[in-house]
């Protein structure tokens, strides 16, 4: 018995697989994206796309005519819509993966096309045809190598694409779902091709209660296969429009946390940490101190003649000045050292670590030594020079805003023997320097 095919019957099958193919590849990008709701996106995508391979299927034995009534029994119609459902869940959860292996990909392919043709016979089945149906094993088998190469190319194409959403994605992603479509039909008419009926062959579901009559059932199929697959697609869409919102606001977000940040860490002019930054910093150094027995030092660095800047150049030519200063102080001390602006020209450096004294006088000099070089400043060469006061935890105190003080009085102190200086704060009080 010889049948024949109802071309725009065909022509739908082939849509409705090319839009499921689509729509496989839509939902891998989004499930590897949104993996804290890739439960819901798995089991939604796997109805959706289950049933849109089915029906393509469907559609596909529908559009197949033979010159006796056909009718498929409705409990094997219904199976193979479910295995088409778990392929399609299986597929999905096979997109998760973050990497792609030779040996995974090809086994799921393999697990994946076996699924597509089980559905596909399981609907074959359905027909309940006396005698039975018999393939040819060449296109049987044929028709199970197509659906495992299809699935390698399906999977293989979404892990390629799931990371990208620009513009040239989406074409890519539509040609690819087109080429995907072509193999999955390919599958299906290969398999319907190595269908042989007999010559007196009847169809036992035909007119069986619970049978489905093939009448006007492929159109209606077809339709609803593609308002799921559309409202998929339309689902998606809003949910990728939402995440790009959620995204930017995160990233606005992100910028203005950053930026209160930067207003209450952070001095506006040299950018350098303001005293509420560097009280916290020597808080840590100081726990670290205790725990590792070690010293660590504060040192108060104030401008000398900086006023006559400002009275003859102007303010917008001394803060220039201040931020090459910080500039200076920074690259004069070590990468785990602090250097902080805590007003006027007044800035703090604090030493992680100091060895002796003799250390630190030794870093002091080379302060000074940078500071007295000539600064460059809107075509002006402006020299100044700057007084040091230093103090060391523990030696000269174990709290940080009394270190703070007493660097502070010994850089009243330099400034009191002739500026241009520094002075140590001494273990024996105010009064007392090294």
């Amino acid at each position: 018995m010889t049948g024949v095919y109802d071309l725009q019957l065909v022509v739908l099958s082939v849509v409705v697989a090319s839009v499921a193919s689509y729509t496989a590849l839509d939902l891998a990008s989004h499930i590897y994206s949104r993996r804290h709701a890739s439960v819901l996106w798995l089991i939604g995508g796997a109805a959706a796309l289950g049933i849109g391979i089915w029906s393509m299927h469907f559609i596909g034995m529908l559009a197949f005519r033979l010159p006796i009534p056909i009718a498929y029994e409705a409990p094997l119609t219904l199976l193979s819509l479910l295995i088409a459902i778990v392929v399609s869940a299986f597929a999905l959860f096979a997109m998760q993966r973050p990497v792609l292996r030779a040996t995974g990909l090809w086994l799921s392919a393999t697990l994946i096309g076996v699924g597509i043709s089980s559905m596909h016979y399981t609907g074959m089945l359905a027909m309940a045809m006396d005698p039975p149906i018999r393939y040819r094993p060449f296109g049987f088998v044929l028709s199970v190598l197509i659906a495992i190469v299809a699935a390698f190319v399906a999977l293989w194409m979404a892990f390629e694409l799931r990371k990208k959403h620009d513009s040239m994605a989406v074409l890519v992603r539509v040609g690819s779902a087109c080429v995907m479509g072509l193999a999955i039909s390919g599958m299906h008419y290969m398999g319907m091709w190595a269908a042989q009926f007999a010559p007196d062959s009847i169809c036992q579901a035909s007119g069986l209660a619970g049978s489905i009559e093939d009448s006007v059932l492929a159109t209606a199929v077809g339709t609803g296969s593609l308002i799921i697959l559309s409202a998929t697609l339309g689902l998606s869409a809003y949910n990728a429009h939402v995440a790009a919102r959620t995204a930017t606001l995160a990233k606005a977000l992100q910028a203005a946390n950053e930026q209160l940040r930067a207003a209450s860490f952070y001095d506006p002019l040299t950018k350098l940490p303001n005293r509420v930054l560097l009280e916290d910093r020597s808080r840590q150094a100081m726990l670290r101190s205790k725990r590792n027995r070690t010293r660590f030092a504060l040192l108060f660095i104030d401008l000398d003649r900086f006023k006559p800047v400002n009275d003859s150049f102007g303010h917008h030519t001394g803060d220039a000045l201040l931020i090459r200063v910080g500039d200076r102080l920074t690259r004069a001390v070590r990468e785990e050292d602090t250097v902080a602006r805590t007003g006027g020209d007044e800035f703090v450096v604090l030493l992680s670590s100091v060895a002796h004294p003799a250390a630190l006088g030794m870093v002091c000099e080379k302060i000074l030594q940078e500071l007295s070089r000539p600064f460059l400043v809107d075509h002006q060469e402006l020299s100044i020079s700057c007084s040091i006061g230093a103090s060391i935890y523990p030696d000269d105190s174990e709290d940080p805003r009394t270190l703070m003080i007493n660097a502070d009085k010994a850089m009243y102190r330099a400034k009191s023997a002739g500026r241009n200086g520094y002075r140590l704060f001494g273990p024996m009080g105010a009064q007392g320097f090294r």
